[in-house]
């Protein structure tokens, strides 16, 4: 095996889970979602052997292409964008019962108002509290700057915290 494709296959198996987890959280099949994830490993595969320089950030370069993969998907489709977790369980290893049921009950919560989000506030929000993305990063895939990335953080949790508390 070349060494551009041992070094593709460890950004590979270092980011598929989570780029899997955000195209399924944005198109709500598995079909789809791994459809979606296979082409944005296909293209950046593509990328990464017609690059003449290393991708710096690889993370960033992969949600990028799956986050336009996915905005292609509902312009292909024609329909609104919905954000379904319902069969991705987002549970914390919560040491007692109690804690762990208003855990699975505050989760629960937030499934049910994510959608109601605007699309950036629902990308920021997954990206940094499920896939424990820095905010550097999310500022590399959004493509801004990091203060700007951080009131887009600060906004989406302010309207998620406005959400929550209609409910």
């Amino acid at each position: 095996m070349t060494d551009q494709r041992k070094e593709f296959s460890k950004i590979y198996d270092k980011h598929i889970d989570k780029i899997y987890r955000f195209i399924y959280l944005k198109v709500s099949s598995e079909d789809i979602a791994k459809d979606i994830c296979s082409e944005t490993f296909l293209k950046g595969w593509v990328a990464f052997q017609s690059a003449e320089e290393k991708i710096e950030n690889p993370s960033a370069f992969l949600y990028r292409i799956a986050r336009n993969l996915v905005t292609d998907h509902y312009r292909q489709r024609g329909r609104t964008q919905f954000v379904s977790i319902e069969n991705n369980p987002i549970i914390d290893q919560v040491q007692g019962v109690e804690e762990r049921m208003m855990a699975v009950s505050e989760i629960e919560q937030i499934k049910a108002i994510l959608p109601n989000l605007k699309e950036d506030y629902q990308n920021v929000i997954i990206w940094r509290y499920l896939d424990d993305l820095s905010v550097s990063e999310i500022a590399k895939i959004l493509d801004r700057s990091e203060q700007t990335t951080r009131v887009l953080l600060h906004r989406a949790l302010k309207s998620l915290k406005g959400e929550l508390e209609q409910v």
